[in-house]
């Protein structure tokens, strides 16, 4: 049954993703001459390679063709006279069409002024204004940006929830960020690192409202200009930032099962001089799981055989979210910012474990029930201070401030029952642990960005910035004595560690074009330091601290070649060279031992990997689909991989990351956006890699290489009524790892949506992982020991959510007047 879904994904995937090109005719050439400027409507960015295409009204033959340069500028001369349909597009954004131009031998200069493309459905307009949905996803040849308001399935969830929509990226049901199969991914929100849970991936994702983010950007290849950590890329998280004129805003509601709740509010005021906005978001959801690990040792001195482990969990998360802020704007070219973030989040987590041991013939060695409890929680904040001064659209020098403090409290209590065995009563007494868990922590980021055009001589980039993070973490473990019926503090489970992480960087950029060919070559410097220091006791309560130092200079080159066809066609080569930094919790060498069977600890001397990564892309754009095609190749040094330890007396096994020798990761990924008919479009996505790590014999790890592949497909569908419907299917394959394989994953959602008549309210529902077939596992094997193990959710999760929307946009009305009475009579406008 799951190869048949299997298949049909990848058929469906390849038929709706082949079109054929076509060829444009051209007419004899004239004196005639066009001139304009394209730029984003939302950031002001020039846009370069954007298409235009001039074609005689009557015939539809096109007489000219053109492209925007490095700078956004378009000129296309040789014009013949006539009257004639201006279109100009490019690869995400709504394809604008002028309806009317007309080239006389009186007037042979036709000036389009600044034309700003908008992210929606092609259209041919007269005007300016442009009424059409946001585009769901928005694919360029090295960012995809997706739109959250487009997302039906993931109304009522959270960040991690959300990000299983987007082509490329994967979340495992521990929360873990993988990017086209590879893990190491940089998770931003609002372009800076978080501080919520002590910059845990996972609970960033599950502690953000998908209510609250505006759109997921996803860079694969990132530049120079970029921060070089993510040896797989970056993923950037925006957080909603209202900035309509007028005074505007909106109200979400959700219910589901298993009492999980949502509410999103946001408000927002613009005129000429101020901009106000804020959200405020608060989630409650209530997951319920499971699963096993079940061990079987090899190789053994003694009797013991086998382990095994069921898991049955309960977890409540509570979470506040909010932002607000203010733009002032100083002159037309000087605008001050200031924003602030607030995230507060509580967990109530419940393990029930059942946890067996016997010997090698199959007789019990020891049956033992657990309860693991969590109680915790924290709060960050995050403050931003901008300032941005423009001489002109494309020449623009921007500066940031930023701070952000967190805070970690964490009560874990673990109580195992030993049982009894054919009716013998066990004689070890009950044993009880307490962790108590604190801590706190701060960033800084200071960033300079200049961009200067250079004319005909391209553009350049510069920029600065310094990022500082402090973590202070103490565990204070404690035992519980019988005798005593008090809890001592047990000094060999106790742990002191903080940590100084800063990272300071200078980045320069030079691009050009010349005719269809841009290029552009980067260099970014950082110097990195990490330095830790972990602090625990020996059996007299003396406490002994062991520093810890991790220092590395680097160069991150970067370099892009793009070649523009004709018929919308866009060819990039890309290389560049990243690193994937250990984190402090990563070479802390305290024991985490809340899994009874796997324990983990860190390791103080990790080096940082680095990664060399290679992509070759293809775009191509028609009116009904886009495709994107990318061949892709990381190749990475001192590759980090978490190694088991040989089982102790009691079959526990350690799991610390070590530096491996390399790994190679080659693969090819196609992304395709459909509109086959105009009440149905879809997005289909399938990757398709090879991994190589070599042997380490160190460690007992031979060379394992092996073929993966991942897919997804995500409908659209519009129906009478003001109905619409969205559903999403995705299918992991088994991939190979360093030790064993993970096994292949589906899964299924869907969510349908009314919008009331008067268009500011409407009312959805929605069904994640509709047949209960979402289980993360795999088998590991070593010298040592054979492990199945697997977690999943239980149940399917539905939301149902209403959302209301006011306001008016007045000072849009008088802008737009003012605007037509400054336009000249012979220009034309978008």
């Amino acid at each position: 049954m799951n190869n048949y879904r299997c298949k049909f994904i990848f058929i469906l995937l390849t038929i709706c993703t082949t079109a054929a090109s076509f060829q444009l005719h051209a007419q004899a050439p004239g004196s005639g001459k066009l001139t304009g400027k394209i730029v984003d409507a939302q950031t002001n960015e020039t846009i370069p390679f954007a298409s235009a295409i001039i074609s005689n009204r009557e015939t539809k033959v096109t007489v000219a063709t053109g492209q925007t340069d490095v700078n956004g500028n378009l000129i296309i001369n040789g014009i013949p006279d006539g009257t004639f349909s201006v279109k100009i597009s490019y690869v995400g954004y709504q394809t604008l069409v002028r309806d009317s131009v007309a080239v006389t031998k009186s007037k042979q200069l036709l000036t389009l002024g600044t034309i700003k493309m908008k992210a929606a459905k092609g259209t041919a307009l007269k005007e300016v204004s442009v009424t059409a949905k946001k585009a769901p996803i928005q694919l360029g040849i090295d960012k995809k940006v997706f739109s959250v308001d487009q997302s039906l399935v993931s109304e009522g969830g959270s960040a991690s929830d959300l990000l299983t929509n987007v082509p490329s990226v994967q979340i495992d049901v521990d929360g873990n960020v993988s990017l086209r199969g590879s893990t190491g991914v940089k998770v931003l929100v609002d372009g800076k690192p978080s501080v919520i849970g002590g910059g845990d991936v996972a609970s960033i994702l599950a502690s953000i409202p998908a209510s609250s983010i505006e759109t997921v950007e996803v860079i694969t290849n990132p530049s120079s200009k970029y921060d070089a950590e993510g040896n797989s890329g970056i993923i950037n998280i925006v957080l909603k930032r209202n900035s309509k004129l007028g005074f505007n805003g909106n109200v979400a509601l959700t219910a589901g099962n298993r009492d999980n709740y949502n509410g999103n509010a946001s408000l927002s005021f613009q005129n000429k001089k101020i901009n106000l906005y804020g959200n405020y978001g608060y989630r409650y959801g209530k997951r319920i799981g499971g699963g096993f690990n079940n061990i079987r040792y090899l190789n053994r001195a003694d009797s013991l055989g086998a382990a095994d482990q069921l898991t049955s969990s309960r977890q409540i998360e509570k979470s506040q979210n909010a932002k607000a802020g203010i733009d002032y704007y100083l002159t037309t070219k000087d605008i001050l910012s200031f924003s602030a973030a607030y995230n507060k989040r509580d967990q109530d987590k419940r393990d029930f474990l059942n946890v067996n041991t016997y010997n090698a013939d199959g007789s019990p060695r020891q049956l033992s029930d657990r309860i693991n409890t969590t109680d915790g929680g924290g709060d960050s904040y995050d403050l931003n201070l901008d300032y941005s001064h423009k001489w002109k659209a494309s020449q623009e020098l921007t500066f940031n401030f930023g701070y952000s403090h967190g805070t970690n409290d964490n009560f874990q209590q673990y109580n195992t029952t030993v049982n009894s065995i054919n009716g013998i009563p066990a004689t070890q007494d009950p044993e009880m642990l307490t962790n108590d868990n604190d801590g706190k922590n701060k960033n800084y980021n200071i960033q300079a960005d200049y961009n200067m055009p250079l004319g005909k001589l391209g553009k350049l980039e510069s920029g600065y910035r310094s990022q500082i993070r402090y973590s202070d973490n103490n565990t204070v473990a404690r035992t519980y004595n019988p005798a005593t019926g008090n809890y001592d503090e047990n000094y060999q489970l106790s742990n002191l560690f903080n940590s100084k992480d800063q990272v300071h960087a200078l980045y320069l950029n030079y691009s050009n074009q010349i005719k269809n060919f841009g290029y552009q070559v980067g260099l970014r410097g950082e110097v990195a330091r990490l330095n830790t220091n972990s602090g625990g006791y020996d059996l007299n309560g003396t406490l002994a601290n062991a520093a810890g130092r991790i220092a590395y200079d680097r160069l991150y080159p970067s370099i892009f070649l793009t070649q523009k066809f004709k018929g919308d066609q866009q060819l990039q080569l890309s290389y560049t060279r990243r690193v994937n930094r250990p984190r402090p919790w990563d070479t802390n060498p305290f024991i985490d031992y809340s899994d009874p069977l796997s324990w983990r600890q860190g390791n103080p001397n990790l080096l940082p990997e680095d990664v060399h990564s290679y992509e070759l892309s293809y775009s191509k754009f028609w009116s009904k689909v886009t495709l994107i095609g990318s061949v892709y190749s990381r190749h990475t040094n001192d590759l980090i991989q978490r190694v088991r330890s040989v089982p102790d007396s009691n079959g526990v096994i350690i799991l610390t990351p070590f530096n491996l020798t390399q790994s190679t990761n080659s693969g090819v990924e196609l992304i395709a956006k459909v509109d086959p008919v105009k009440a149905w479009s879809f997005t289909a996505n399938v990757n398709g890699y090879h991994s190589n790590i070599d042997a380490v014999p160190a460690y007992n790890i031979s060379q394992t290489s092996g073929y993966s592949w991942n897919a997804n497909l995500t409908n659209n569908i519009t129906l009478p009524y003001n109905i619409s419907l969205q559903i999403r299917g995705d299918y992991n394959s088994t991939e190979l790892q360093a030790q064993g394989k993970r096994k292949a994953m589906y899964g299924v959602d869907g969510g349908a949506k009314y919008d009331f008549p008067n268009k500011k309210a409407s009312l959805s529902l929605n069904v994640r992982d509709i047949f209960n077939t979402r289980k993360f596992g795999a088998v590991i094997q070593d010298a040592n020991t054979i492990t199945d193990f697997q977690r999943y959710q239980k149940g399917q999760q539905g939301n149902l959510t209403f959302s209301y929307r006011f306001g008016k946009t007045s000072f849009q009305k008088k802008q737009k007047k003012a605007e037509q009475q400054e336009t000249k009579p012979d220009e034309g406008t978008f």
